[in-house]
């Protein structure tokens, strides 16, 4: 004949603790969010704007500057 254990579901009071403290860090975790220098609210962005539909241009004007300088110094060189 077998022999039947009787399983207890209940937790044991340790393992309640435990699971009551990770639940609290879960939610602390979740609470958390990443923020840049852990800055706690959007008050940095105050003020400022997006950047303009020129910036790719000037972007080019800054490389083709510097394409010719190197150009003259290469150039100049020889």
């Amino acid at each position: 004949m077998a022999l039947y254990v009787k399983q207890n579901d209940s937790r044991s009071e340790l393992q309640q603790r435990i699971a009551k403290e990770l639940q609290e860090k879960a939610k602390k975790k979740a609470l958390e969010t990443e923020r840049p220098d852990g800055v706690s609210d959007s008050a940095y962005i105050k003020n400022t704007k997006q950047t303009g539909g020129l910036a790719g241009v000037w972007i080019g004007i800054g490389l083709f500057v510097i394409g010719l300088i190197v150009w003259l110094a290469i150039s100049s060189t020889s």
